[in-house]
């Protein structure tokens, strides 16, 4: 089976990973750029940086076990896990810079991840032990542009934007999100009845209403929607069963992944 994975890793790029073979070179340029090819002590990889690649990116999507992958790649359990250790901090998106041009328009939002680990978990609305990550990406572009760190899954997405770190990923910019996200000021927002059942003043009426900024809003904030639907293509995301900083290093690991595939 190694020798098969050799030979024909072109072939296998696309089927198990969703990404075209020059994604998939990317990819791995990133990854080798960042320190990839050398092992915890400073040794070179004893097999090439792109196998330890595919092996993470293959996990990432198919959600198999290490056992059941280490065994389609002809190493042992501990090999695999070793890989993913080692290479899944640096098959990440680079976190934003800190501050945006102020024409910029992001849109954030959360998804629930179920998660092993209970230690960084809730039982959440999906009736699952899960994190909330808080995503964030360009309005223009598509791209994902920050991942906020994970936090237990019973957090609205109101307080997760900020204690996961999200909200300092998007200083200075213009920031979109829906409703839930009420007390933060620096996201926009449609305007909304207050609590006491009171009416909106008249201006904010003729702008939800006359000026469609329902409707603009939800057509523009859709994206996010789509980018979340992508993302969980990698199976991971649907039950991650690594612990510690493993949900955060894999959301953002198909953060990148899902930039290539937009970037093409």
């Amino acid at each position: 089976m190694e020798r098969v994975i050799r030979a024909d890793r072109d072939e296998w790029v696309p089927v198990f990973t969703g990404l075209s073979v020059r994604q998939s070179r990317r990819l791995v340029r990133v990854v080798a750029g960042r320190g990839g090819e050398q092992t915890g002590t400073g040794r070179r990889c004893s097999r090439p940086l792109a196998d330890w690649v595919l092996l993470i990116v293959v996990y990432y999507r198919t959600n198999l076990t290490l056992r059941q992958v280490a065994l389609l790649f002809g190493v042992s359990k501990s090999a695999a896990h070793r890989v993913v250790d080692h290479l899944a901090p640096l098959l990440a998106l680079a976190p934003a810079a800190r501050r945006h041009n102020p024409d910029t328009v992001l849109i954030v939002d959360g998804t629930l991840v179920p998660v092993h680990d209970r230690t960084v978990t809730a039982s959440s609305k999906n009736y699952r032990y899960s994190v909330n990550m808080q995503v964030v990406i360009d309005a223009n572009t598509r791209l994902a542009v920050a991942v906020g760190r994970p936090v237990p899954g019973n957090h609205n997405d109101c307080t997760a934007f900020r204690d996961s770190g999200a909200n300092t990923a998007c200083r200075g910019a213009h920031v979109m999100a829906y409703g839930g996200y009420q007390g933060n000021r620096q996201v926009i927002m449609p305007y909304r009845r207050p609590r006491d059942g009171g009416e909106l003043p008249a201006w904010q009426h003729d702008l939800n209403t006359v000026h469609k900024l329902n409707t603009v809003h939800k057509r523009v904030r859709a994206r996010i929607e789509h980018a979340f639907a992508h993302m969980k293509w990698w199976n991971i995301l649907r039950n991650c069963r690594r612990k510690h900083d493993g949900v955060q290093h894999a959301t953002r690991g198909i953060a990148l992944m899902h930039n290539l595939a937009i970037a093409g």
